[in-house]
């Protein structure tokens, strides 16, 4: 299972009662037209909501989707629809990987699709993950659609607990999605089709990792022969900055992200100030990186000069 992208994720692990929610609102006809998923990224939501789609849309199909196990039939042709992005009922807008960022152009596409006449009677669905990645004018453009979507249309939205604009939030009904530390480690072994301690080093899991976190690790180290379970934090981050792996793709650089706080947080940042002032200064370089795309290459450099050589 190397592929986690949601898109391709026949089978929910761990969110069932997020989805039995979401269907029992369908039921009763109390489905929100505008709902918000918010959470830890790695989590599953973008998943939990293709598969709540896939619910939908598949009612009156011959493989319609799988209640009893949660699972979506690779032969429904709403999900092979979906995989080929040719679904009618089916809108979805993510980060534009060239402008690291969800551009207002994708949201005035969005805006041209929906004025056109609908295919069938089937529920609309508006899938836009990462929104943490609008800027203010596509949310301001977004904002003129969802105030008053159209019948039969609804809005998913996908938040990686990051912060959004509060006019967006209020438009919308917040799921927040949660899995406790031993159902992330479960899911996690499910993933990688393995027992974490046979090969992951013990402090390479926090308190914080969600499942797409562990994998996402875990197959990169496979990808590039390291050996995870002999491999501790410090290594590891020395190795990977080193190596220069986080030019490899955006999963690796949020891994050292995350590890590098994990690396101060295992740190007695009480017995020294300084420490204490760097570990304030590199969590504030970190948000700044992320917020606004700044160079990582020389926060990596720095953090291994300062912390991991010093």
């Amino acid at each position: 299972m190397n592929n986690l992208k949601p898109i391709n994720q026949t089978y929910l692990f761990g969110l069932h009662q997020y989805l039995q929610e979401l269907i029992n609102l369908d039921k009763k006809k109390r489905l929100p037209n505008k709902i918000l998923l918010s959470g830890q990224k790695g989590l599953g939501k973008s998943t939990l909501a293709y598969h709540f789609i896939n619910y939908i849309l598949s009612k009156d199909e011959e493989y319609k989707y799988d209640m009893s196990n949660f699972v979506i039939n690779r032969e429904n042709h709403s999900f092979k629809t979906t995989l080929n992005k040719s679904n009618p009922n089916l809108i979805i807008i993510d980060i534009d990987q060239e402008k690291k960022m969800i551009d207002i152009n994708q949201i005035r596409e969005l805006l041209s699709n929906l004025q056109k006449s609908s295919f069938n009677n089937k529920p609309k669905f508006i899938l836009i993950d990462n929104i943490e990645f609008l800027n203010v004018n596509s949310i301001n453009a977004l904002l003129k659609v969802i105030e008053e979507p159209s019948i039969n249309i609804h809005f998913i939205l996908i938040n990686n607990n990051k912060k959004i604009l509060s006019t967006l939030i209020s438009r919308c009904i917040n799921f927040r999605i949660y899995l406790t530390y031993e159902k992330n480690l479960e899911i996690a072994e499910k993933l990688i089709q393995n027992k974490l301690n046979e090969v992951i080093n013990d402090e390479l899991i926090n308190y914080y990792s969600t499942p797409g976190n562990i994998f996402n690790l875990f197959n990169f180290a496979r990808e590039n022969k390291y050996d995870l379970k002999n491999t501790n934090l410090k290594e590891f981050l020395k190795m990977v900055i080193k190596n220069n792996d986080y030019k490899k793709g955006e999963e690796i650089k949020f891994i050292i992200f995350d590890f590098i706080e994990l690396y101060f947080n295992k740190l007695n940042l009480s017995i020294s100030t300084k420490l204490n002032e760097k570990y304030h200064y590199f969590l504030g370089r970190i948000s700044n990186t992320k917020k606004f795309n700044l160079d990582y290459e020389t926060l990596f450099m720095e953090f291994e000069e300062q912390i991991l050589n010093g």
